[in-house]
């Protein structure tokens, strides 16, 4: 694997921390030189102590944006792409902004970076998108999460099919412990954790690690394409 990504770029959007900080410094061990990228620039610089990582600052929902990092940029290797926007809630609580931003976001935003990325992903080069088992395992107050997902498993295939030979695929989480559950409560969290790990056949809860390796499989199986790969440890099963 790490020669498949020696000396490419890989081009990783998202925060500095959880999945996208993951696939970030995976890539980076992989030999690749990484950019990240995200609406705050300096939160990105400051997360990352290594020349071979840079940032940029990208607004996924702002197509202008988009697009001057993609001139700025040039070709590039490999995009990840992990930005998402909450939208947990049930439905008589969803507000019509919250959905959209979500679809903005996870949805709009990797057409919007097919669009100004194309012709610039160099041959043998993907794009990887995160969607989420949601999609394939709805649950009461995450049915705009699920619609998101299924949506964004959607336009991976439609695009896989237009960008081609350009490979563009997804990788679609579970449960994974990387602070989006902080809100609960170290109590609450913890709990429903202890819950999911007893039910799901992994027996665990997943890591940011656990997500980044299957978005650097992604990249470098030359002969996958259109896909979701699932990272739930088996959760939509039971």
């Amino acid at each position: 694997m790490s020669q498949e990504l020696r000396d490419t770029t890989v081009l990783v959007i998202g925060r500095g921390g959880g999945i996208a900080r993951a696939t970030a410094l995976a890539a980076r061990a992989a030999g690749a030189r990484v950019v990240v990228a995200g609406r705050d620039q300096g939160t990105l610089s400051a997360a990352y102590d290594d020349p071979g990582i840079t940032a940029e600052r990208v607004d996924v929902t702002d197509e202008g944006s988009v697009e001057a990092l993609a001139e700025r940029l040039g070709e590039v290797d490999h995009i990840v792409s992990t930005a998402s926007a909450r939208a947990r809630g049930l439905v008589g609580d969803l507000a019509q902004d919250t959905v959209r931003l979500s679809f903005d976001v996870k949805v709009i935003g990797p057409m919007l970076l097919a669009k100004h990325f194309k012709g610039r992903i160099r041959d043998g080069g993907s794009l990887t998108v995160l969607s989420g088992s949601s999609a394939r395992k709805p649950v009461p107050g995450m049915l705009a999460v699920a619609a998101t997902n299924a949506a964004a498993d959607a336009v991976v295939q439609a695009l896989a099919v237009e960008l081609a030979p350009v490979r563009v695929n997804a990788v679609s989480p579970g449960t994974i412990d990387t602070g989006a559950y902080d809100a609960l409560g170290e109590e609450k969290k913890a709990g429903l954790f202890a819950d999911r790990a007893a039910r799901n056949p992994a027996r665990r809860i997943g890591t940011a690690e656990d997500v980044a390796g299957a978005a650097l499989f992604a990249m470098t199986n030359t002969f996958l394409t259109g896909a979701s790969l699932p990272l739930d440890g088996g959760e939509p099963l039971v």
